[in-house]
C-alpha cells in the first residue's frame, strides 16, 4: 500500500500488529513515552507528508493516558502535513456516557468526539458503538463496523443445534442488537427485564398458579395459531403467540428461591417503599430534561458497590428458552452481576440447556472474568479482540473464547485507502 502509514498506539499493540500483518505492511515507526512528571510525549519517526495516515488506538484499563496519546499522535500527524488522518478506535472510550442521565451530568462521549476533531482527525472508524446515535457527535465521517457477522459465524460453527437456540437480551436497551443477530441466524429471540421498583406483591401475583392457569387459557383462546405461506411453495409457517413470562427474585446479584424469606426482606420492603415515595416526590425535577425513570434505571447501570441493605429486584424473561440453548448478547461485558443473574434465571427457572454469554467488547473490569468463570450456569464466554485482555486471563479462563476481528479493520483500511465502498463489511464476511 503506497502513500499509506499505519501507526499503532500503546493501548492494544497486538491488534495493531495483526491489522498490519493482514495489510502486508509494518507499523510506522513512532516513539511513545512519558516524561517523569507524567506528561505524554509522541515523536513520529517517518515522513507523513501528503499520505493517508491511520492511527489504531483502542480502549484500555489506563484509558485516560491512551486517549491523550491518541490526541497527541493525531495532532502530530496533522502538523506533519498528512493528507488524511483516520482514527481507528475499535472500542470507543466513554461510550456509556453518551447521554445525560441526571441534571448537571456531562455527555463525555460528545466531548471526546470534539477533541478528536479538534486534534485533526478527518475520519473515525469504530466497532459496535454503545449507541449508534454517537455518530452524530462528530462533524467528520464515522464508520461504525459491526461485530455481529463474526459472532454469528462462530455461533453457526460452534453452538450445537443453533437453529433451535434463542438470542436473549439482558435489558430492554439491547433488543435492537439482539433482533439483528436473531434475524441473521433465523432463530428466535427473547428479552429479560430487571425491575427495581415493583413490589413483591406483583411477584406473588405472578406466582399464583390458579391465576396463571386462567391467564394462559385466556391467551390461548385469543392467540390462535396464524398460518401463512412459507419461503417455498409447499411450506406453511405457523405463528403461535404465547404469554411466556417467567419471573424470579434477585438479591445480591443472584436468583433466590420462592420460599427464601428472612428478616432482610422486611428492611428491603421498607426501603423500597421509601424509594417509591422519594421517586414520586422528585419526579418533576430530579431527572434530566425529557427524562423518565429509564434515565435512572438505565441498562448501563448496575450495582455500583456493596450496600448495607441488600436490595431485592425482580427479573422477568419474556420468551421461551425451555430445552434450548440461550445466547445472552450485549455490546460489552463490563461487570458480571447482570450476566450471572440472567444465566441463573434462564437455567433454574426457565429450563435453558446451556447459556452462552456473547459480546463484542470484553472489558472485564476488576474480577469480572473470574466471577463469570466460576458461574456454573454459564457454558462459554465469547468476545472479540477489540479490547486488550491480559495473557494471564486468557490462560486461566477455560470458558473464554476470543474472536479475531483484525481482518475486518484491515479490509476497512484497505478499502478506505483505495476509495472503495466498505458497505459490504456491514453485512457479510465473504470478502475477508
Amino acid at each position: 500500500m503506497r502513500k499509506c502509514k499505519v501507526f499503532v498506539g500503546n493501548s492494544h499493540p497486538e491488534l495493531g500488529r495483526l491489522v498490519c500483518g493482514r495489510l502486508g505492511i509494518e507499523p510506522a515507526p513512532c516513539t511513545l513515552k512519558k516524561f517523569a512528571n507524567g506528561e505524554t510525549s509522541v515523536q513520529i519517526g517517518v515522513s507523513v507528508r501528503d499520505e493517508d495516515v491511520y492511527v489504531i488506538q483502542s480502549g484500555s484499563p489506563t484509558i485516560n493516558d491512551h486517549i491523550m496519546e491518541l490526541l497527541i499522535l493525531v495532532s502530530a500527524c496533522r502538523g506533519g502535513s498528512a493528507k488524511k488522518i483516520t482514527a481507528v478506535i475499535p472500542q470507543f472510550p466513554y461510550s456509556k456516557q453518551s447521554k445525560m442521565k441526571k441534571h448537571r451530568g456531562a455527555i463525555t462521549a460528545r466531548m471526546l468526539a470534539n477533541l478528536l476533531v479538534m486534534a485533526g482527525a478527518d475520519h473515525v472508524v469504530s466497532m459496535d458503538l454503545h449507541a449508534s446515535q454517537m455518530q452524530g457527535f462528530f462533524s467528520k465521517p464515522v464508520d461504525n463496523l459491526y461485530g455481529g457477522p463474526s459472532l454469528a459465524r462462530w455461533i453457526r460453527e460452534n453452538v450445537p443445534d443453533y437453529e433451535n437456540a434463542v438470542v436473549v437480551s439482558k435489558n430492554a436497551g439491547g433488543t435492537k442488537r439482539v433482533t439483528a443477530l436473531a434475524d441473521s441466524l433465523k432463530i428466535n429471540f427473547a428479552m429479560i427485564h430487571t425491575d427495581r421498583r415493583r413490589s413483591k406483591d406483583l411477584y406473588s401475583q405472578n406466582k399464583d398458579l390458579k391465576q396463571l392457569k386462567l391467564r394462559k387459557q385466556s391467551m390461548l383462546r385469543k392467540n390462535r395459531p396464524i398460518v401463512r405461506p412459507g419461503d417455498n411453495p409447499d411450506e406453511e409457517e405457523n405463528i403461535i403467540l404465547t404469554n411466556g413470562i417467567q419471573t424470579a427474585r434477585i438479591r445480591n446479584g443472584h436468583v433466590i428461591g420462592d420460599d427464601e424469606i428472612d428478616d432482610i426482606e422486611v428492611e428491603v420492603a421498607m426501603e423500597s417503599d421509601e424509594d417509591d415515595l422519594s421517586l414520586a416526590a422528585t419526579d418533576s425535577h430530579a431527572f434530566a430534561l425529557g427524562g423518565t425513570y429509564d434515565a435512572v434505571d438505565s441498562e448501563d447501570d448496575e450495582d455500583e458497590g456493596p450496600s448495607q441493605v441488600p436490595k431485592e429486584k425482580l427479573i422477568t424473561l419474556v420468551g421461551n428458552v425451555q430445552g434450548r440453548a440461550a445466547i445472552i448478547l450485549d455490546d460489552m461485558i463490563d461487570r458480571p452481576s447482570s450476566f450471572i443473574s440472567a444465566a441463573e434465571h434462564l437455567v433454574q427457572n426457565c429450563g435453558a440447556k446451556r447459556v452462552y454469554v456473547v459480546a463484542t467488547h470484553g472489558i472485564f473490569t476488576g474480577n469480572c472474568l473470574e466471577e463469570l468463570e466460576k458461574c456454573q450456569y454459564i457454558h462459554q464466554i465469547i468476545v472479540t479482540n477489540t479490547y486488550p485482555i491480559p495473557v494471564a486471563h486468557l490462560q486461566s479462563c477455560k470458558k473464554l473464547v476470543v474472536i479475531d476481528v483484525s481482518p475486518i479493520f484491515a479490509e476497512c483500511i484497505r478499502r478506505d485507502h483505495y476509495g472503495e465502498s466498505i458497505s459490504v463489511l456491514f453485512d457479510s464476511l465473504a470478502t475477508l
